[in-house]
């Protein structure tokens, strides 16, 4: 069974997302640079280690909107052991794959994908998957 390990949502100004998060429900969040695409962490539980590292622990963050992304709204991540099988399986239950897999440095493989009712998900195999 692959787990949720991750949510994103959009911004259209991250001093005010995150201000906004941390005071309505206490969570932690970390600006990233531009080599990063200027995403937002954000923290909502206390674990050791990675965000996954605690069972039922999800943690996300958010991303500059942009007029050339499809499909701009909250989604959750799906960690998988092989991105490149489970995008296949997604075709093959009636899914969309959008885009090829992209790296994230030090994080893993990602890519977003459509489910049958068109909603926008994604798919996360992390870096140390397979080894």
């Amino acid at each position: 069974m692959d787990p949720v390990v991750h949510f994103e949502m959009p911004y259209d100004d991250r001093e005010r997302i995150a201000r906004f998060y941390e005071t309505a429900f206490g969570w932690r969040t970390q600006a990233l640079g531009a080599e990063m695409g200027n995403y937002v962490l954000a923290a909502t539980a206390e674990t050791d280690g990675p965000p996954q590292g605690k069972r039922g622990a999800i943690n996300g963050g958010f991303f500059p909107r942009s007029p050339d992304m499809p499909g701009q709204h909250p989604s959750v991540v799906i960690a998988v052991r092989d991105i490149a099988e489970s995008s296949r399986k997604v075709g093959e239950a009636g899914g969309k794959v959008l885009g090829t897999p992209m790296p994230i440095p030090g994080v893993g493989l990602y890519v977003a994908f459509t489910d049958t009712e068109g909603n926008r998900l994604s798919m996360l195999q992390p870096a140390m998957a397979g080894t």
